[in-house]
């Protein structure tokens, strides 16, 4: 459990992180939750780790017309603690609380965990639901990529090569519900299942799940089962009904196929309720 050696470097400033990114085998080094561990059992093996935790650029939550923006940085907890969050973004907080432990949700970064895109975490579902944009700088400047089409497969997203993720940007509607629900595996309190949806003031509804597939995605069957009807019982029964329906899902020694599909029918069906 002992990393291979490396050197490191605390960079300052996001253009000297990208900087450094230029060079082969160089990784990114945020809250560290993700990468430490997978370079303990030397599955990741970087020549060199640059530090951006300090970049004051990237830490902080502030609210900006009708979106409230997330710097890549942002701790989990800083996240949770948040009153502007809680009040405006609860699913955001209610994920952000669920991460891991104590000592996780101070160190870990929102920034950090949607670059690492593990198919189990929460902040995948939540930006999704959410209609999120997420932005990025790297040599050739800065992009906004919808969350809708950030994730392209497990560990995988569309971020270049010496990209960095700088920001998340969420629109807040006046009259909107969101949560966030899981179903936590119970060492790493990674999502068995997580739910995340969002109810707009017009009636839309926006469902996305995480831990049910190699990547997480919105639930466009089971937004299809809700699209122009009120949320009612017989709704909520028929959007639960295609939950994960044509979704290849996962199966594991943690949750088999059958029990995970089980379980997205049923975190569906209670999120629906907590929002109608």
């Amino acid at each position: 459990m002992i990393p291979s050696s490396f050197s490191y470097q605390k960079a300052n400033s996001v253009e000297e992180a990208i900087k450094a990114l230029s060079s082969d085998s160089v990784k990114l080094l945020a809250g560290g939750h993700s990468l430490i561990p997978t370079m303990k059992l030397r599955l990741n093996t970087p020549s060199k780790l640059v530090d951006i935790g300090s970049i004051a650029s990237l830490r902080g939550i502030k609210e900006s017309g009708s979106e409230i923006i997330i710097g890549a940085a942002t701790t989990h907890q800083e996240v949770a603690s948040n009153k502007t969050i809680q009040s405006k973004l609860p699913m955001f907080a209610q994920a952000a609380a669920s991460i891991g432990d104590v000592q996780v949700r101070n160190k870990g970064t929102i920034g950090g965990s949607l670059a690492h895109a593990d198919p189990a975490a929460d902040w995948a579902a939540v930006v999704l639901a959410a209609d999120a944009t997420i932005v990025a700088q790297g040599p050739k400047g800065t992009r906004k990529i919808k969350a809708t089409e950030f994730f392209k497969g497990m560990f995988s997203t569309v971020l270049q090569e010496a990209e960095i993720i700088t920001a998340v940007h969420v629109p807040v509607a006046a009259g909107s519900k969101s949560v966030y629900l899981k179903f936590p595996q119970p060492a790493s309190r990674f999502a068995l299942v997580g739910c995340a949806v969002v109810k707009t003031a017009d009636g839309k509804v926006n469902i996305a799940y995480t831990g049910v597939s190699n990547f997480a995605f919105r639930d466009g069957a089971a937004e299809k089962a809700l699209a122009g009807k009120k949320l009612d019982a017989p709704s909520i029964e028929a959007a639960s009904k295609a939950a994960a329906e044509g979704i290849s899902i996962l199966s594991d020694h943690y949750a088999a196929e059958k029990y995970r599909k089980h379980l997205a029918k049923v975190f569906l069906r209670k999120a629906l309720e907590m929002v109608a």
